[in-house]
């Protein structure tokens, strides 16, 4: 890439456009479709994210005021407000949901990284799920509390890479153990996840698939002790309890009769005992408490997603609409995690994000900018011709 062509359409650049037009072909999101073509929406919903903007009318003014360089983006004329609007509610948000997923498979794989050394080397994935906040009276369809609406983000987040592996947008008011339900299983991975996914049958399924799992219990479990294991001699000191049960009440024992693993950690920084079960009983003690203790990293990744991308508010009402934000937004959060893998700079994401936003459209080669944020780019040399006189 030279300085000549914007951040903006470098950072599309990555996209490629002949997997896209396969997807588009599959899906036929372009079928009867004149002027504002799949190409055109997605480039759209993606200025939408790095620049921030609040509406559809900023999304067009925005991209007009680059008119010199939209041939770079692969589009010819910057959108109007109706043309986004209408296909936020028309185009199949799956579109953009295959997507990600595509790019997942060419981009994720620069993203891992196992930056907390665990003493396994299986898959580690992070299951919870986050709430986005509706005015029930405009999304009405988005039912969560009498006079409150909401979407839920069911996500399974892969940790070595901190990006989604499977996400399942749901009303509010879907329990998390059901958005959680067809989660694709690995055999011999391990799920983290919050005691909301203390749930027996759907832990007895993934148990019967080999997959093993660390959930926090409720307190009101009821158990017998078959054994107490040893405690370590030294070292993981916040360890309380590591022993073998089984469940205690009928209904639940029926659901799930297989021993169990129960391991009570002390967590010094929240001042509360943590009380966890496992189907694995070869880890050490501590690292279950390590595992556990990692799952933190999904609320990091909400977090991110909220606060530097734009889906806390939503430029169209549709649930249709609300689903292509939400899958745009994990395209964008996918490409930034990208962009912060490949550069020597020391990005902090929410910079990233911020200096891309600042600089949208400024001609700089993208590879020199990562490397080096603050330095002035080489000049290009000039070339001096001698004229003929005679």
């Amino acid at each position: 890439m030279d300085s000549k062509l914007t951040l903006f359409s470098q950072i599309i650049s990555k996209i490629n456009r002949g997997i896209f037009k396969k997807i588009v072909v599959e899906k036929k999101t372009d079928y009867r479709n004149k002027g504002f073509d799949s190409w055109n929406h997605l480039v759209s919903m993606l200025f939408c994210h790095f620049a921030k903007s609040t509406s559809v009318r900023d999304i067009s003014n925005g991209l007009r005021s680059a008119t010199g360089n939209l041939n770079h983006l692969g589009i010819k004329t910057a959108p109007s407000k109706s043309s986004i609007s209408y296909q936020n509610g028309k185009r199949d948000a799956d579109l953009f949901k295959d997507v990600y997923f595509k790019l997942l498979e060419q981009l994720g794989q620069h993203t891992k990284e196992r930056r907390i050394k665990l003493k396994i080397k299986v898959p580690v994935y992070l299951l919870d799920s986050t709430l986005i906040s509706l005015c029930l009276s405009l999304f009405d369809w988005a039912t969560y509390r009498t006079k409150k609406g909401a979407v839920k983000m069911h996500t399974l987040l892969e940790y070595d890479g901190k990006l989604p592996v499977y996400v399942n947008i749901t009303k509010g008011s879907v329990a998390d153990n059901k958005g959680a339900e067809n989660i694709p299983l690995e055999k011999g991975a391990v799920i983290v996840a919050d005691r909301f996914y203390n749930d027996f049958p759907m832990l007895s399924i993934w148990d019967s698939k080999g997959v093993f799992f660390v959930i926090r219990h409720k307190e009101n479990l009821k158990f017998e002790t078959l054994q107490e294991r040893e405690l370590p001699p030294k070292g993981a000191q916040s360890i309380l309890k590591d022993e073998e049960i089984v469940l205690s009440n009928p209904l639940s024992k029926e659901k799930y009769p297989k021993k169990l693993r129960r391991v009570a950690i002390w967590d010094n920084e929240n001042k509360q005992t943590i009380e966890m079960i496992s189907n694995n009983f070869s880890w050490a003690a501590s690292t279950i408490a390590e595992l556990y203790k990692q799952r933190w990293q999904i609320e990091i990744f909400f977090r991110d997603i909220k606060q530097l991308l734009h889906i806390k508010t939503f430029i169209g009402t549709s649930e249709n609409a609300v689903k292509i934000q939400i899958w745009t937004a994990l395209i964008t959060i996918l490409i930034l995690k990208y962009l912060k893998s490949i550069a020597k700079y020391n990005w902090q994401l929410s910079n990233l994000v911020a200096f891309i936003r600042l600089n949208i459209f400024v001609k700089i080669n993208l590879q020199f900018w990562l490397d080096k944020p603050f330095e002035q780019p080489p000049e290009t040399p000039k070339n001096y011709y001698q004229g003929v006189l005679f």
